[in-house]
């Protein structure tokens, strides 16, 4: 037989029709100018419809492995196989004299790119070994959680509407029907808004960045929750900025030490007023009037990142934006978490003195936002999914930090507490003297469940330490398992070294 396929593969027959062939193909068994049988005779042979090796033969065709002539037959390209005859190790280019060593790259690169901040991540980066990991580090929406079937009508509406025009260039403050819908979107949350204040970006990361740029000199200081969103302390870092935490209290910074810290070179005050990440807390009314009347006292701009807007998982009302309190105030936030993070759409609120900066920095950094991504979110907008998806995910979601929740109560020690958050994705559990978030990392690892320790999110090395669990990525009966595992890790941690007596030490605090 030409080829033979594995019934207990899972991936489609014509893709094991592909990968057969390339494998031949590249071992040398179909050398160059081999004929490939005609479709209908392999179908035969193998026992399927004749579309499904059409299909592949399509597939290899626009891959550059074969090409077909009507009357002729399907061959194999000349230049399709990248291995030598014989062997599938690649071919070895010989390079000049002058090309032999590399430049002095280490020299060479920024200060910006050999930041300390950025290599973090780097000892959480290990992927994961076991096959059954279940990951709370993760903060993205479930594959089942996708609307995609919506998404892809969407986009289907918007090629038909406006074909190859979607492949233009776009304005760098985003696309005027996308900005409405933002507009509306806000309104119906409690925040004023209007199309024209608003410039669309790719994600709330950009969004951010452009800020940085538009603020921030090498020197200047923005203040900070000790800990706090990594991609903002990345951002601020990596343009030069000190990073200051701000002393907290259960409620968020400290108006006093926001007093005390106002300096001449003080540029921003970034924080998450809603859904803090890491901790989930929620700022109280009071608390944002107060940073409010600093912000006007001290002449300090704030940063209201609202990255988990629209996630409000209980009934109760929530304090009102920064944004609605004062239209000085910068606003950013997303459809990563409450949609997909893959559309890449992020907006940010600016004060109308400030938007022809972002404007013309987001002009040099990208020549604008994707206009199909703009196009497929606006009329995904339009129509009203995303008020209908909202619901879905708000009731999901809700289950899912209730198992988390429960499954914890159940696992951990009682000594242990933390807050059920009221809105957003992630529950945050404190750390005693006594356990070592990195040690916990790494023995959650070998337990099979992937969490994100203090280490990632703290501005100093002595920011209390903590672990952030994400519950929107698994299911409920993955997240009770998890929950067991995490506690099973800290027993383990703490059979080494007991917490100690309650008279001994002070009581951990929710924050």
């Amino acid at each position: 037989m030409f080829i033979k396929l594995d019934p207990r593969r899972k991936e489609p027959l014509y893709r094991q029709i592909f990968d057969e062939v390339v494998l031949r193909i590249e071992t040398r068994a179909f050398p160059p100018g081999f004929r490939l049988p005609p479709s209908r005779v392999l179908a035969r042979e193998l026992a399927t419809h004749r579309n499904t090796v059409t299909r592949a033969y399509s597939d290899l065709e626009a891959a550059g492995f074969v090409s077909s002539a009507v009357g002729r037959g399907t061959f194999v390209e000349a230049n399709a196989a990248p291995a030598a005859a014989g062997s599938s190790a690649p071919l070895k280019v010989k390079h000049s004299a002058e090309e032999a060593a590399e430049l002095p790259w280490s020299a060479l690169l920024s200060r910006a790119a050999t930041h300390e901040v950025l290599g973090r991540a780097d000892r959480f980066a290990r992927g994961p070994d076991q096959r059954d990991m279940i990951n709370l580090a993760r903060m993205q929406p479930s594959p089942d959680l996708v609307p995609d079937e919506l998404l892809r009508r969407s986009a289907a509406r918007a090629f038909a509407e406006h074909g190859p025009h979607l492949m233009s260039y776009g304005t760098p403050e985003g696309l005027p029907r996308l900005r409405e819908q933002i507009a509306i979107d806000l309104v119906s949350r409690g925040v004023p808004a209007r199309a024209e204040e608003l410039i669309v970006t790719s994600g709330s990361q950009q969004a951010l960045d452009l800020i940085a740029r538009a603020l921030l000199n090498p020197g200047d200081v923005v203040l900070v929750e000790p800990t706090t969103y990594k991609g903002a302390i990345d951002l601020f870092s990596v343009a030069g900025a000190r990073v200051q935490p701000v002393p907290v209290d259960a409620q968020g910074p400290e108006p006093s030490a926001l007093e005390r810290l106002t300096r001449a070179d003080v540029k921003a005050l970034y924080v998450m007023p809603s859904a803090h990440n890491p901790s989930g807390r929620m700022m109280s009314a009071e608390r944002r009037r107060a940073l409010i009347a600093w912000s006007r006292r001290s002449g300090v701009p704030i940063i209201e990142d609202d990255y988990a807007a629209g996630l409000e998982l209980d009934e109760q009302a929530a304090p009102p934006h920064l944004r609605a309190l004062d239209g000085e105030v910068i606003h950013v936030s997303t459809f990563s978490k409450r949609l997909a993070p893959g559309l890449r759409v992020g907006y940010v609120l600016a004060p109308r003195s400030l938007r022809p900066a972002l404007t013309a920095t987001k002009r040099v950094i990208d020549l604008g936002a994707s206009l199909l991504l703009q196009h497929t979110l606006a009329e995904f907008l339009e129509r009203g999914y995303l008020r209908a998806h909202a619901q879905r995910t708000r009731r999901e979601y809700r289950e899912r930090r209730d198992a988390l929740d429960a499954g914890l109560r159940k696992a951990l020690p009682r000594e242990l507490k933390w807050q059920v958050p009221a809105h957003g994705l992630v529950l945050w559990v404190p750390l005693p003297p006594e356990l070592d978030a990195q040690q916990l990392y790494e023995e959650c690892l070998r337990r099979g469940v992937l969490v994100s320790g203090s280490a990632l999110w703290c501005v100093t090395p002595n920011a209390e330490p903590g672990v952030r669990l994400g519950f929107c990525s698994e299911s409920p009966e993955r997240l009770a398992e998890g929950a067991r595992r995490f506690g099973k890790a800290v027993k383990q941690l703490l059979a080494r070294t007991p917490l100690r007596a309650a008279s001994e030490t002070k009581p951990i605090e929710i924050v």
